[in-house]
């Protein structure tokens, strides 16, 4: 299996269906295309399990990209000044200003630049250098006024010229690119740039620069990465900018540090001295991989090398500790940050509270909030929606829910990012009904859905083993122009494997790699997920081997996806080993860690080392999540040790947790098997008058209660209830009965149910006739049991060849 995965791969179709566009009113969002129009969209699909979950009268409008800091700094003399061009001669002015001057009549646009020519012409005779020079201020003047369609037409009006070369230096390509790419048009100024250089016009660094930016700007990567390569390959000798351009990129497209080192290699050799840009942007590219040890030595090297760190290198170095969850670093860069006289701001005390959020510890991070506002510091709706995600990913929904109605009280109003957070938090608690909600308030308030939001919807249908959902969210994805870049790779690898499409994930991580897209720690990870919930243990540790030597540091959520691999391997030894090295820190104890060892020693039955991990998990000064309550209650509850069980559902309602489905089925799995059965019905009925709707673990487990004490009727009539709520019976459901059934000597009635299941496509199992045959022997009528199997057949024409002679023998050995 991890062979496979070394393989190239092109990712299938997914699987027809069909389903209308999630977001009608948002197609090709990301990157609007440039007149002439586009053709008319197919019409729309039809729709899946989903009805439509937004629908809005509302117009479509694109969406041009969000405006964004400039790369490098800018050396624009009329920076905060009215506009004005030293080099524009009188007349080249007098045409700026009437082509600024609203409203201008572009039919007489022709006339004037027609003047401007033929004035030169009479003053200058022959040379253009001068008609040059006014076109490149003409097209920045108007660049400057935001007028761009005018200095695009202007460009296009002298470039229809014969002597055109002469008139349009490099610079004035370079201005028109940079306006196309701010206009959103990546398009028309890559087409722009091919066509100059296929006509012969000698495009120089600036022009090369500056279809880099326009394509980093507008979220085109790999496009800039491809312009970037050419440029090497045409001889064209990068600047600092270009190089600064390209970092970013490489740090936007999470490229892995060796490769990002490479490039700064590169500047080294062609003797072009990093800038304090270059450090800053180099400490930013640590962000994705959590590379905390590399900012530092970036921190470090800029210092070395005579640059004071201003407040964007603080920034920064705080958002990698944020993102690496090192609050304890944090702190220290926040405190040097103020001796060095820079005080924090919103953007240093945001990544501080993620810091702490990341990490579950939510008290922390509420007290920051509260001490930005003691130094005046307003919070912003990414404090509100960090907070938010924070105390969802604890299960902590009333708190996070107070969040969320605080940002709307100190009127911050919420963003894309906040819509998504609830998309998350309903989807994941299987509250679609209000996810529809949150999805049509997208509309509502006239967000614009984002790559995020899609990755969101598909995580959300894979964590409820929605596959068919999953394929539907990411068609509609592809058909509302979304490109699927790096983030939605992962998020399809994880959720398909979640879905139990496994395959299907492996063929997601070759598709991505065929798609030139390098797999990050993300991507890794991800994979590493997937082989876990499929004990593929030994796959695991190839692909952890192969990270190491790809230079790619595993991190908390490796080791962690290499415990569940462990545990759902039965590799009890292996688990116990590595438990070992996290204990003694030779792997940090992570939190993430810590509670995954809570889940896999609680997932395979270890009280002792389930408590063990629970208590350094305290002692280490962490706050468990729901997942790891949850893990604690499922293993006292399967142990009946119901005051332990007791003792974890009153720390979880003290301390504002929310109880999960999984909390509910595992306190009704608790009740089932003891004299209070009847409360496992009590605590369904709980579930249901919460909005949270019942899975079919839970109906199983009050089947199961009331079959074992003898209530058939009870356990028919929840039977009933799960059908109507739209939850097909298992095999698992039917066995229950024909135990129970078998257990009082009810044969017919246990025979019925398998004719029942078989008529209704659910087949029977091993369990399912073990419990028959052992039944009647247990009874004495060993006899009836071999006749029972001599005619299985006629019960079942599609049982298992040698399925009859394996119950004979089991009858033979087992009861004679």
């Amino acid at each position: 299996m991890a062979d496979k995965m070394a393989l190239p791969l092109l990712l299938p179709n997914p699987p027809p269906s069909s389903s209308k566009p999630f977001f009608p009113n948002h197609h090709q969002t990301q990157n609007p295309s440039p007149p002439p129009p586009l053709p008319p969209p197919p019409p729309p699909p039809i729709t899946p399990i989903l009805h439509e979950l937004l629908s809005s009268p509302q117009s479509q409008h694109p969406s041009y990209p969000r405006s964004r800091t400039r790369i490098g700094r800018s050396r624009d003399s009329n920076r905060g000044k009215p506009w004005s061009h030293h080099r524009l001669s009188s007349q080249g002015q007098h045409i700026l200003d009437s082509l600024i001057n609203s409203p201008f009549d572009s039919s007489k646009l022709d006339e004037q630049l027609h003047s401007l020519v033929e004035l030169h012409r009479d003053e200058f005779g022959s040379s253009l250098d001068s008609l040059s020079l006014d076109v490149l201020g003409i097209v920045k003047g108007l660049a400057f006024y935001k007028k761009f369609e005018l200095a695009v037409s202007v460009f296009e009006w002298f470039r229809k010229r014969d002597d055109c070369s002469y008139i349009l230096s490099g610079s004035v390509v370079s201005v028109v690119i940079s306006i196309l790419g701010k206009m959103g048009r990546v398009s028309s100024a890559a087409s722009l740039f091919r066509s100059l250089h296929k006509d012969g016009f000698d495009l120089d660094v600036y022009a090369y620069t500056s279809l880099i930016t326009a394509c980093a700007s507008n979220g085109r990567y790999r496009e800039a990465v491809s312009v970037f390569k050419k440029m090497e390959e045409e001889g064209c000798k990068p600047t600092l900018i270009t190089y600064n351009v390209v970092l970013n990129v490489y740090g936007k497209m999470g490229t892995p540090w060796h490769k990002i080192k490479a490039i700064v290699e590169g500047m080294k050799s062609a003797g072009i001295a990093r800038d304090s840009y270059t450090y800053n942007t180099l400490i930013t590219c640590c962000r994705r991989g959590s590379l905390y040890v590399e900012a530092a030595e970036v921190f470090e090297e800029m210092k070395a090398a005579g640059f004071a760190p201003d407040k964007v290198t603080y920034n920064a170095l705080l958002d990698v500790y944020g993102k690496s969850r090192r609050t304890k670093e944090a702190m220290e860069v926040l405190k040097d940050m103020e001796l060095n006289g820079f005080s924090p701001s919103i953007v240093s005390y945001n990544s501080l509270i993620s810091a702490y959020a990341r990490d579950g510890l939510l008290e922390e991070a509420m007290a920051l909030k509260s001490q930005m506002v003691e130094r005046g510091i307003k919070p912003d709706v990414f404090t509100y929606t960090t907070l938010f995600s924070g105390y969802e990913k604890a299960g902590k929904d009333e708190a996070a829910m107070r969040v969320f109605e605080e940002m709307r009280g100190s009127g911050c109003k919420p963003n894309i990012c906040t819509f998504n957070a609830l998309i998350k938090m309903h989807g994941n608690r299987g509250k679609f009904t209000e996810m529809m909600n949150v999805l049509e308030e997208i509309n509502a308030c006239k967000c614009t859905p984002d790559i995020v939001t899609w990755n969101t919807l598909l995580a959300v249908f894979g964590q409820n083993g929605m596959g068919s959902e999953v394929s539907g969210v990411f068609r509609e994805m592809k058909r509302a122009g979304f490109v699927p870049e790096r983030d939605t790779f992962n998020t399809l690898i994880s959720a398909y494997s979640r879905c139990g499409s496994f395959d299907q994930a492996v063929e997601v991580y070759k598709s991505m790699q065929e798609a030139g897209i390098t797999p990050d720690l993300s991507s890794y990870n991800a994979v590493l997920a997937a082989l876990a919930r499929g004990g593929l243990w030994e796959q695991s540790e190839k692909i952890l081997a192969e990270m190491k030597n790809g230079r790619c540091k595993p991190n908390e959520l490796t080791y962690s996806s290499l415990l569940h691999a462990y545990a759902n391997g039965k590799e009890t030894e292996r688990m116990h080993i590595l438990a070992e090295e996290i204990y003694s820190a030779v792997i940090e104890p992570h939190a993430v860690v810590l509670k995954t060892l809570v889940l896999v020693f609680s997932k395979s039955d270890l009280l002792l080392e389930t408590e063990h991990a629970f208590l350094e998990l305290r002692k280490k000064g962490f706050s468990p999540d729901i997942t790891t309550l949850n893990a604690m209650l499922s293993i006292y509850g399967r142990r009946q040790m119901v005051s332990k069980a007791s003792e974890i559902l009153r720390f979880m309602n003290e301390m504002g947790y929310t109880p999960s489905l999984t909390t509910y089925n595992s306190v009704m799995y608790m009740y089932s098997r003891s004299e209070d059965f009847e409360k496992s019905e009590t605590f369904l009925r709980e579930i249901m008058e919460k909005g949270i709707k019942p899975d079919i673990i839970s109906y199983n487990t009050v089947i199961y209660a009331y079959c074992r004490n003898g209530r058939m009727r009870d356990a028919s009539r929840i039977f009933s209830e799960m059908g109507a709520s739209g939850i097909s019976p298992d095999v698992i459901t039917y066995n229950t009965f024909v135990a129970s059934y078998a257990a009082d000597s009810l044969f017919v009635e246990a025979i019925d149910v398998v004719r029942y299941m078989i008529k209704h496509g659910c087949k029977p199992n091993q369990n399912t006739y073990n419990s028959i045959v052992d039944w009647y022997c247990k009874h004495n009528r060993q006899d009836e049991g071999k006749k029972f199997v001599d005619n299985l057949r006629e019960l079942d024409p599609h049982i298992v060849t040698g399925e009859d002679s394996r119950l004979l023998d089991r009858i033979r050995n087992k009861w004679s």
